[in-house]
C-alpha cells in the first residue's frame, strides 16, 4: 500500500505531534505514523515553564488546565547533605500565566498531545514502524519505506518528511549522523514510588534536585495518583563502581541524600528500575533535501535541567512551521531549513553551557551570582526555558569560574550542489 500525502512525520511523541498539529492547522494533508500503540510509557516527566508558549500555539493549553497533572510552580535545591534551598518559583521571574507549569505523566500527556493533532486534521496510524528513507534520483528523501505490526510492507511519500523518532533517531541512526557529546555521558537510573513525602501547600509539585557525591544527583518529581518519579544521575564508572544489580545501586545512592532518603522512606517503591544512558548527542545534520529532524532525533541535552520536553515541542513548532514554509514555496531543499536549525542550536547550546557549568566540579551558581547579582534574570530566565535569545553577557562572566564549551560545530542542513528545487516531491 502507497499513501501519498504533502507531509509525513515519523513519530508521535511530543515533536511529531507539534509538527503535526501545525502543519495540519495549516490545511496540508499530513500523516502521522508511530510504531507504538498510545498510550505508551515515557520519561521526562517535568514541564519548564516555557512549555506554555509551543503549547499554546497548538492549542494545548485549556486542555492542560483541565488535566489533572500536578501543578509545578517551583524547583528546589537540596546539597549533599540534604539541606534544601529556598524554592525558586517561577511568578517570582515572569509576570504571567505560564510561570504555573505540570508534572505530567508521559503516557497521559503524549496521547493528549496525539489526539490534538488528529483533531487539528492530522491523520494518524499506529503500529507502523518506519524502516528506511526512500529516495528519488537525485537523492532526495520522498518519504519511508514502513511496515505494519503484522509485518505488512506499507509505503508513504511525501514533499517533506519529519523525523520525529526520539533517541531512537531513525534518520540519524542509519545516515551515520550521530555526533556524542564528549564529556555529557551520563546514565540515569529511576524508579517509582507510591506515597513518598510532598512539601506542603504550594511546593507540593515542586521539582527538586538533590545532590550526590561525584557530581551526581536525583530528581524528585510529584505526579499525579500519589506518585513520584524518582531518578539517579552520574557518570557510569560511578554507579556501577560496586554493582550493575540497578535496585542495589539506586538505594545506595538514595542513603547517601538524607533528604531524599527521609521524603521516599514514608512510600513504597513501585514497578521496575529503569536505566538509561549516553545522554547527549547531536546529528551532524540537521535536514537534508526533503528531510527535516525534530526534537531528540536531531538532538538531545543532560536531563539536569528538564529542558528535553520543551526543546521537543518548540523544535516540532519551528519545524511544522518551516515545512508549512518549503511545502507553499514548492520548495523542499535542505537549504529552506537553515534558519530553522539555527535556531532550535541556539537554544541548545545556550541550555548546554548551563549543564556543563553544572557538572564542573568546583563551579556554584550561587557564588557566580553573588559576584554578579545583576545575572540573576539572565540565568533564570536560561533555566525557565527562555532559551532563544542572547545570552553572551552571562556566559562571558560565567567563564571566569568554569570552562565554557564551544559551540558545537555541526547541526546545519545538508546542502548539496546543485540546489534541488522541489527535490522532495514524491517520486
Amino acid at each position: 500500500m502507497t499513501r501519498n500525502c504533502d507531509a509525513l512525520v515519523i513519530g508521535g511523541g511530543p515533536a511529531g505531534s507539534s509538527a503535526a498539529a501545525v502543519l495540519a492547522a495549516n490545511g496540508h494533508d499530513v500523516v502521522v505514523i508511530e510504531r507504538e500503540e498510545f498510550p505508551r510509557y515515557h520519561i521526562g516527566e517535568s514541564l519548564l515553564p516555557y512549555c506554555y508558549f509551543p503549547l499554546e500555539k497548538i492549542g494545548m493549553i485549556e486542555k492542560m488546565k483541565a488535566s489533572a497533572f500536578v501543578k509545578k510552580y517551583s524547583v528546589q535545591f537540596v546539597n549533599t547533605e540534604g539541606k534544601l534551598s529556598v524554592p525558586f518559583y517561577f511568578f517570582q521571574q515572569m509576570d504571567h500565566e505560564a510561570s504555573m507549569t505540570w508534572q505530567v505523566q508521559r503516557a497521559d500527556f503524549d496521547r493528549m498531545l496525539l489526539d490534538n493533532a488528529r483533531e487539528r486534521g492530522a491523520e494518524v496510524r499506529l503500529g507502523i514502524a518506519a524502516r528506511e528513507l526512500l529516495r528519488n534520483e537525485a537523492g532526495a528523501v520522498t518519504g519511508v519505506s514502513a511496515a505494519d505490526r503484522d509485518g505488512q510492507p506499507q509505503e508513504f511519500r511525501a514533499k517533506i518528511t519529519i523525523d520525529a523518532t526520539g533517541r531512537d533517531a531513525f534518520a540519524v541512526s542509519r545516515n551515520g549522523w550521530k555526533v556524542r557529546d564528549p564529556y555529557l555521558n551520563k546514565i540515569a537510573i529511576w524508579t517509582y514510588y507510591k506515597g513518598a513525602m510532598r512539601d506542603p501547600g504550594i511546593d507540593e509539585g515542586a521539582t527538586t534536585v538533590a545532590f550526590v557525591p561525584e557530581k551526581g544527583w536525583f530528581w524528585y518529581i510529584p505526579l499525579e495518583n500519589d506518585i513520584v518519579s524518582v531518578g539517579v544521575v552520574a557518570e557510569k564508572n560511578y554507579l556501577y563502581s560496586e554493582s550493575r544489580d540497578l535496585a542495589s545501586i539506586f538505594h545506595r545512592e538514595v542513603g547517601r541524600n538524607r533528604w531524599i532518603e527521609g521524603h521516599l522512606a514514608a512510600g513504597m517503591q513501585t514497578g521496575e528500575y529503569f536505566v538509561t544512558g549516553e545522554f547527549s548527542y547531536r546529528s551532524r545534520y540537521c535536514a537534508e533535501d526533503g528531510l527535516v529532524l525534530a526534537g531528540d532525533a536531531f538532538g538531545f541535552l543532560d536531563p539536569v535541567f528538564s529542558s528535553g520536553v520543551f526543546l521537543a515541542l518548540q523544535s516540532g513548532v519551528l519545524a511544522g512551521e518551516a515545512a508549512d514554509a518549503a511545502i507553499r514555496a514548492g520548495d523542499v531543499s535542505a537549504e529552506r531549513f537553515g534558519e530553522y536549525g539555527a535556531r532550535f542550536r541556539e537554544g541548545i547550546e545556550a541550555m548546554r553551557k548551563l549543564v556543563y557549568g553544572f557538572y564542573q566540579p568546583n563551579f556554584s551558581f550561587k557564588d557566580f551570582l553573588m559576584e554578579y547579582p545583576h545575572m540573576k534574570g539572565d540565568l533564570t530566565e536560561c533555566l525557565i526555558g527562555n532559551v532563544f535569545r542572547d545570552f553572551d553577557p552571562m556566559f562571558q562572566a560565567m567563564s571566569k569560574f568554569v570552562n565554557i564549551p564551544e559551540p558545537v560545530p555541526h547541526g546545519a542542513p545538508l546542502v548539496r550542489t546543485p540546489t534541488l528545487t522541489g527535490a522532495g516531491s514524491p517520486a
